[in-house]
């Protein structure tokens, strides 16, 4: 069930692993497409968990996807092409720290001001 402390914990655990990985020194551009397909899926399925009872499970699984693209392409033109550097490792951790503050506003907006995607 979307919402449900199954898929909160299933969705911050994924989370939490996809930001970790992204920090390993073997990690794959995250531009290229199987790494952009992942990390898209993992926003889809971390917004459809964490949407909430009252806001549209279909609604946060796009929100997911759009901060997986954000993040993707914007965070890297943030923090610059040497993310093996102690700066770049800065820089990703303040991405990694705006990212979770803009998910968790997100979500929190979506439960207070449901928007269904359908007139029905």
């Amino acid at each position: 069930m979307p919402g449900g402390p199954g898929a909160r914990t299933l969705a911050t655990a994924a989370v939490a692993a996809e930001m970790a990985g992204d920090k390993l020194p073997f990690a794959p551009d995250r531009r290229i497409p199987p790494s952009f397909a992942f990390r898209l899926a993992v926003g889809a399925v971390g917004g459809w968990a964490l949407a909430g009872r009252r806001a549209s499970p279909e609604t946060g699984a796009l929100a997911g996807m759009a901060g997986a693209i954000a993040g993707t392409l914007l965070g890297r033109a943030a923090r610059g092409p040497d993310s093996r550097t102690t700066p770049g490792r800065a820089k990703g951790l303040v991405e990694d720290a705006a990212a979770v503050g803009l998910a968790v506003l997100v979500v929190s907006l979506a439960q207070r001001h449901p928007r269904p995607l359908s007139g029905g």
